[in-house]
């Protein structure tokens, strides 16, 4: 009995698709996905969410996977890297543009950059402003997004093999 006090029983859905478990309160997000689902495209890089290795999205936005307790998440909607797929079959726009522009070298950031892009192409989209927005810009529609914004927007995804430029041109390109 003293065991259950310390594990919930928690309903996430991922990619989809309901799961629940019963879960360590302690268990972060990120563990939970890689080794109690299967789900290993989030990775874990620094364990502090200091390096965005581990972004996934969480209700549509970009969060730190290893620094949330998975019972916390109780309800919620979980986007992986794996789940970007609208089909299941198709590629994701922004997964097409950075193979298509050699937006990554070892890999190991990618699943990261990809789920961050695509939680900041939605905040810009409705109208979130970043430290490099401009003031005097009209507030409430969508922040138009240039080199400048979205190399802010994305700057708390490290990539140590400097692929930056890259990452960038392949947003870019998803840009409607």
């Amino acid at each position: 009995m003293g065991n259950q006090r310390h594990h919930s029983q928690t309903t996430l859905r991922v990619n989809g698709k309901p799961h629940t478990l019963t879960v360590d309160h302690r268990r972060v997000l990120l563990d939970l996905l890689r080794e109690d689902l299967g789900l290993t495209g989030a990775k874990k890089g620094c364990d502090h969410g200091q390096c965005g290795a581990c972004t996934v999205l969480v209700d549509g936005r970009r969060v730190n996977s290893c620094l949330l307790f998975a019972v916390a998440l109780d309800g919620c909607e979980v986007t992986t890297v794996e789940g970007l797929r609208a089909d299941g079959e198709e590629p994701h726009p922004l997964q097409r543009a950075f193979v298509e522009r050699d937006a990554f070298q070892c890999g190991y950031c990618t699943p990261g950059q990809l789920c961050s892009a695509v939680g900041m192409l939605a905040e810009a989209a409705a109208g979130h402003p970043s430290h490099v927005t401009d003031p005097a810009a009209p507030s409430g529609g969508p922040v138009e997004l240039d080199r400048e914004e979205i190399r802010e927007r994305l700057s708390g995804n490290l990539c140590r093999c400097g692929a930056y430029p890259r990452i960038a041109e392949a947003v870019e390109a998803v840009i409607p």
